[in-house]
C-alpha cells in the first residue's frame, strides 16, 4: 500500500523547496510524484504550429523523490508518518504515526 497517493497534502521536508506545502498531482512512478508547486522549473518550448504550441518559456511542475515529502497531519498542522494498520473487516487503512488517527482523502 502505498502511503502517499494522489490528492494528499504533502509539505516538503528537503532539498530547496524545503518547507513548502502542495497537493499530490499524480505519481510517475513508484517513488516519484508531482506535486503542485513544488519543484517548479523554468523550460523551453520550442513552438509547434501542427499541435498550436507557442514557443517561449514556461512553468513546469516537475517530479520529487518520495522521500524528501511527509504527509500533512491536519490536527497539528505538521508533517507526520504514516502506517497500515488492518480492521475487524479486512480493509487496510493508512494511520497517522503520531495519533494514531485515519487518513482521509481530499482529491
Amino acid at each position: 500500500m502505498q502511503k502517499i497517493r494522489k490528492g494528499d497534502e504533502v509539505i516538503v521536508i528537503a532539498g530547496r523547496d524545503k518547507g513548502k506545502r502542495g497537493t499530490v498531482l499524480r505519481r510517475v512512478d513508484p517513488t516519484h510524484l508531482v506535486v503542485e508547486g513544488v519543484n517548479v522549473v523554468r523550460k523551453h518550448v520550442r513552438p509547434n504550429p501542427m499541435k498550436g504550441q507557442v514557443g517561449g518559456i514556461v512553468d513546469k511542475s516537475m517530479p520529487i523523490d518520495q522521500s524528501n515529502l511527509m504527509l500533512l497531519n491536519p490536527a497539528t498542522g505538521k508533517g507526520d508518518r504514516v502506517g497500515v494498520k488492518t480492521l475487524e473487516d479486512g480493509r487496510k487503512v493508512r494511520v497517522f504515526k503520531s495519533n494514531g488517527e485515519m487518513v482521509t482523502v481530499r482529491g
